[in-house]
């Protein structure tokens, strides 16, 4: 069997279904990091608060707490980059027991796949779990960046590089920030890329739900509302 023979055991669902993956994982960044200043995303307004906090921490004596915050941002990444790799490292594993894989799918949907095409599926999760990898190690590497910067700003608020430099480290800190959320999304849609294994219909499905998950965290959530009104008692 061929590589043409082996991509008609794939049904046009299986092809709508990573399609509506694939395109909704990048449509997605797209649309958060690109939002219209009119109504921008979570990840757009916290940008600005990064800004803010890098003016303050200008001014701040002792700055021990911003050096804290930093350390805080760096387990996070460095926690999901290690999670990354024991999901890579599992993804590795299935592969080489497809067989085993199969008989459980086929106990869940009384359908037997091809190896060829769990093999495919876990590849997709792979591919996935790899790209999350990729952009965590990033974002901790920046993180790393922005707390150098910030312990190379003046201790004197009216130096004049004290406050340009502080601007630098905010900026870093917001690509640190967006490949950190980058790697969340890519973790989210490789979730919802593991429902294939039940099917192209549970896929669809799963998919369609994170996607829903993610813009309502981003344009329509309680904590999106906070950031921009503020909290309710700090108007009475």
């Amino acid at each position: 069997m061929d590589w043409f023979d082996r991509l008609y055991l794939f049904t046009a669902l299986d092809a709508v279904g990573l399609g509506l993956l694939i395109g909704s994982w990048i449509a997605c960044s797209l649309v958060v990091e690109n939002a219209p200043k009119s109504h921008p995303s979570t990840s757009q307004i916290m940008a600005e608060f990064r800004r803010e906090w890098m003016r303050t921490f200008v001014q701040r004596d002792p700055r021990i707490f911003d050096s804290q915050i930093i350390a805080s941002l760096r387990q996070g990444t460095a926690f999901f980059a290690s999670a990354s790799m024991i999901a890579i490292g599992g993804s590795f594993a299935l592969l080489g027991n497809a067989e085993r894989l199969r008989g459980v799918a086929q106990d869940l949907t009384l359908e037997s796949d091809p190896i060829f095409l769990l093999e495919v599926k876990l590849l997709v999760l792979l591919l996935f779990a790899a790209n999350a990898f990729l952009k965590f190690v990033w974002s901790h590497r920046l993180f790393g960046y922005c707390s150098v910067i910030m312990a190379a700003v003046p201790n004197d608020p009216d130096d004049p590089k004290a406050l340009p430099m502080a601007l630098q480290a905010g900026e870093v800190n917001i690509t640190a920030a967006r490949g950190y959320n980058r790697g969340l999304r890519s973790v989210y849609f490789g979730i919802a890329s593991s429902a294939w294994l039940l099917g192209a219909g549970p896929l669809i499905l799963a998919t369609l739900v994170t996607l829903l998950v993610i813009l309502r965290r981003e344009f329509a959530s309680q904590s999106r509302y906070v950031l921009i009104h503020g909290a309710p008692d700090a108007k009475s």
